[in-house]
């Protein structure tokens, strides 16, 4: 079979929050889900939702889901993609932002090139992308660690060596928390980082209660941002 023969696996895009997808998804994305009814998805309900959001008209009974969590085994997620290889294009949704960006759809598109099923990527918003654009940090060097370790002495290690490597190297850090962590993290950061730092906050990005700022941490030590249980992104580069 060519790769010609193979259905491709669209990346689609989530909204990052509760706002209108209009506000921040191209119709692009709106024409796929309308043709597509196989689809690789965190939760079946909420993917359900939003494709009803965004193509009201579209038959719900139509739609087939093949769920990718931490509960999912390993040795599952090959088969996810043997649609494709009969000839059916299929969706891999996010839960909020981009497909395989701090997502656990990666997985499933290392695969599919394995296979040779072509991977085709939709545009939509990214809250790393969005906060390392809005930062006034250096974009031609950034690194994205996800989450540091929960052992205080290992976080502090972590941020301690990061630090020197966004100094050495002229390097942005970008990190995630749990949002419930997200003030204990903004502790950590302002406890262990030199105070001419530069920290950036993105929260609820794309969002009406959007918060992007960026100050050394000298600065931030006046000030408590509210950031409890809100989807943030923390960058920081000392210069």
């Amino acid at each position: 079979m060519t790769n010609t023969q193979k259905g491709k696996i669209f990346l689609i895009p989530a909204p990052l929050g509760e706002n209108a997808h209009a506000e921040t998804m191209p119709i692009s994305v709106k024409d796929k889900i309308e043709e597509l009814d196989y689809f690789i998805a965190e939760n079946e309900k909420t993917a359900r939702r939003y494709i009803k959001q965004i193509s009201p008209n579209k038959s719900q009974p139509n739609l087939k889901f093949w769920i990718l969590n931490k509960h999912t085994e390993s040795s599952e997620i090959p088969s996810f993609l043997n649609a494709c290889l009969d000839g059916i294009n299929m969706g891999l949704l996010s839960e909020a932002g981009c497909p395989g960006i701090a997502d656990p759809g990666a997985e499933v598109v290392r695969i599919a090139h394995e296979k040779e099923i072509q991977v085709v990527p939709l545009v939509g918003p990214s809250s790393i992308l969005l906060t390392m654009m809005s930062s006034g940090l250096n974009g031609q060097n950034f690194a994205f660690h996800g989450y540091l370790p929960i052992d205080k002495n290992e976080k502090k290690q972590h941020i301690k060596r990061l630090e020197r490597i966004s100094l050495e190297q002229n390097q942005a850090q970008i990190f995630i928390e749990t949002p419930y962590r997200n003030e204990k993290f903004f502790e950590d950061l302002k406890q262990n980082l030199h105070p001419s730092t530069k920290l950036c906050i993105g929260c609820e990005v794309t969002q009406k209660s959007e918060y992007i700022k960026t100050k050394t941490i000298a600065e931030w030590k006046k000030i408590k941002p509210d950031l409890h249980k809100k989807p943030a992104i923390f960058i920081f580069q000392k210069e």
